[in-house]
C-alpha cells in the first residue's frame, strides 16, 4: 500500500502544482487521511516537488534557453528575465521571514479546507470582474505589474490558498490575458519552488532520510510525468474555458473535507 500511496501522492502533486487548487493543501489533507508514513524531514514532499519543477523546465526548455542566452543582448529577453526576478523577490524576502511562523500556525487540515473554499469563491468573483486584457506576453509587463503579481504569490504562504491560483488571479485583475497569466505562473514557479525546496532541505537537514529511496523515486517520477501533461494542456484549457471549474472543485472539496473532519 505504501508504494501505491507514494504513486498516488506523486500523481496528486503533478496534477495540482500548476492548477489553482493548492498542491500543498491536497498533500496535507491526503497524508492526514491516508496515514502515509513518509520519510521524515519532508524528504518525500520536497523531492516530488522537484519532479514538478523539472517538468516545467523540460516543457519550456526552448523559451528558457532563449531567455538565458539573450538577456544581455535582446531587450525582449531582458524584460522577460527582469519580470521573473521582480515577481520572485517578494516571496524570497517575505517567505524567508514569515513562512515558518505562518506554516506553524495554519498548517492544519481544517485551515486548508477553509482556504480551499474561500479561494474558490475568490476565483469566481475575480473571473466575473476581470477586465479586458491589455498584456499578452510576459515581456510586455511593466516592472510594477510584475512586482505586484509577486506580492499576490505571497498569499500562497497560507496553506490551501494555491501559489498558481494567487499569481494567476493577481495577473488577471491587473489586465493580463488568461494564457499569459498561466504561463507566467509556470515560469515564476521555477525560481520560487526551487528556492523553497533548497530552503526546506536546509531547514530539515538534520531529519532528512532517504532510507525509503524506492518510495521517493516512485513519487518523483509520477509527479514529473503528470506535471508534464498538466503544463501542456492547461494553457489551452484556460484560454477556452477560464478558471471557474477549478473554483467549484475547490469549494466542493473544502466542504467535503470539513464534513469528514467534523465527523471524526
Amino acid at each position: 500500500m505504501d508504494w501505491l500511496t507514494a504513486a498516488f501522492l506523486g500523481l496528486v502533486e503533478g496534477l495540482t502544482e500548476f492548477l489553482p487548487v493548492s498542491s500543498t493543501g491536497h498533500l496535507v489533507l491526503l497524508v492526514d487521511l491516508l496515514g502515509f508514513k513518509a520519510p521524515p524531514g519532508k524528504t518525500f514532499e520536497i523531492v516530488i516537488q522537484l519532479g514538478a519543477i523539472l517538468a516545467v523546465c523540460i516543457v519550456y526548455r526552448a523559451r528558457l534557453w532563449r531567455a538565458a542566452t539573450g538577456m544581455f543582448t535582446e531587450p525582449t529577453e531582458r524584460r522577460f528575465v527582469r519580470n521573473l526576478l521582480l515577481a520572485f523577490l517578494p516571496a524570497m524576502v517575505i517567505g524567508a521571514v514569515a513562512y515558518p511562523y505562518i506554516k506553524r500556525l495554519l498548517d492544519s487540515p481544517m485551515v486548508v479546507s477553509a482556504m480551499l473554499i474561500l479561494g474558490g469563491i475568490a476565483i469566481l468573483l475575480i473571473e466575473r470582474a476581470v477586465r479586458t486584457p491589455k498584456v499578452f506576453a510576459v515581456s510586455e509587463m511593466s516592472p510594477r505589474l510584475a512586482l505586484g503579481i509577486g506580492f499576490f504569490q505571497c498569499l500562497a504562504m497560507v496553506p490551501g490558498v494555491s501559489r498558481s491560483g494567487a499569481t494567476i488571479m493577481g495577473a488577471l485583475m491587473a489586465g493580463v490575458e488568461r494564457k499569459t497569466a498561466a504561463e507566467f505562473s509556470f515560469f515564476l514557479a521555477i525560481p520560487t519552488m526551487f528556492a523553497a525546496t533548497v530552503y526546506s532541505l536546509y531547514k530539515n537537514r538534520a531529519d532528512l532520510d532517504f532510507s525509503n529511496v524506492g518510495l521517493i523515486a516512485v513519487g518523483f517520477v509520477v509527479a514529473f510525468l503528470t506535471a508534464m501533461v498538466v503544463v501542456k494542456v492547461l494553457v489551452g484549457f484556460v484560454g477556452r474555458h477560464g478558471f471557474g471549474v477549478f473554483a467549484w472543485y475547490r469549494i466542493a472539496l473544502g466542504l467535503v473535507m470539513i464534513a469528514v473532519l467534523l465527523a471524526r
